[in-house]
């Protein structure tokens, strides 16, 4: 772990019976960070080779090559926050820092508070960073943005009705009925009934195709009530409309949905894409790499959903150095989905 030391406020901790700030405080910082093998460096305010109680050991401290004296007239505050940013280093020091919030997100987790009792100081343990709780929806909201921009539809409804399996069917069966010209629609699509036998060949479970594709968009705790009523669903949505045919229905988990709701993107057989047409590479921050990681493939299973397609994208996670705080992703869409079923 790489340190830097705020030896202002280090040495001011505890003040001598003159009121001075204490070069035995620094000194038992350097040992309880050599103990504990941590790479530091220490930062000084011009000020402090005034006021310190010992001088000349401060003095030959400057000497070494892992001690830093700011200039006079320079911010010392500013200078250690940006150290530390740069060098994705933890600070040594009691100052929150509360004049630099605005330029310096997560503060609270970059600094190691500490005590210093008979002379030996002994590490606090910085907050832990504040997490971006709707970051899986942004990501996904990012990967819509960008496929859009490369002309693919996308459904972005969000009804978010009540699930239950009648509530499904309903829905459905308002929907399809609802539509333009499906007399024209249907003809078209039953004229393509190859297509529909290899529909049929990649869902489980199914005998016969149909001409719609209906994606039932839920919560992942949600997910097990609509499979498991995926049948009656169709077999009722066939009936009510008179189709010869029944329904595909494809469950995806959704991290737009709300637990208890639901949402459908219904498309026409000939519509829905085989595979995704692109992978998708998320970078994070550290901080977010295991839960990110962790519901890759709810993120996966969202956008296959809203795009229509049977197979899943790929989607990998890495972790980058440039993206330092929590929150913080960038997505780059990569040519050729479909590696994840």
């Amino acid at each position: 772990m790489k340190v830097v030391v705020d030896a202002s406020n280090v040495a001011h901790y505890i003040k001598n019976e003159n009121g001075q700030p204490q070069m035995s405080n620094i000194l038992a910082a350097v040992k309880a960070l050599e103990e504990s093998e941590d790479e530091f460096v220490i930062i000084a305010d011009a000020s402090l080779r005034h006021d310190i109680d010992d001088k000349e050991k401060f003095e030959r401290l400057l000497e070494s090559e892992n001690v830093e004296e700011v200039p006079a007239g320079n911010d010392a505050d500013h200078f250690i926050l940006d150290i530390a940013t740069t060098e994705r280093a933890k600070i040594l020091s009691n100052d929150k820092f509360r004049d630099y919030a605005a330029e310096f997100r997560n503060i609270s987790s970059m600094r190691i508070p500490f005590v210093i009792e008979n002379g030996r100081l002994t590490f606090g343990k910085p907050k832990k960073p504040k997490k971006d709780k709707n970051i899986l929806q942004h990501i996904c909201d990012e990967i819509i943005k960008e496929l859009n921009f490369k002309k693919w539809e996308i459904y972005t409804g969000k009804e978010g009705l009540e699930i239950s399996p009648l509530n499904i069917a309903k829905q459905a069966i308002i929907r399809i009925d609802n539509e333009n010209n499906a007399g024209s629609k249907l003809e078209s699509v039953f004229s393509k009934i190859p297509m529909f036998n290899k529909i049929v060949e990649m869902v489980d479970d199914v005998e016969v195709a149909a001409p719609y594709v209906i994606f039932v968009l839920v919560h992942p705790k949600d997910y097990k009530i609509a499979v498991k009523n995926a049948g009656n669903i169709s077999v009722t949505v066939a009936d009510r409309l008179g189709l010869e045919k029944k329904p595909l229905i494809a469950v995806r988990n959704d991290l737009f949905t709300r637990p208890g709701t639901f949402e459908l993107n219904i498309l026409l057989a000939d519509e829905v894409t085989e595979n995704a047409p692109y992978n998708i590479l998320i970078r994070v921050s550290e901080h977010d790499e295991i839960f990110i990681k962790r519901n890759s493939r709810n993120i996966a299973s969202t956008i296959a959903g809203r795009l229509g397609s049977w197979k899943f994208p790929f989607v990998s996670v890495k972790p980058d150095m440039l993206l330092e705080n929590p929150g913080e992703f960038e997505i780059e869409l990569e040519k050729g989905g479909g590696l994840d079923g």
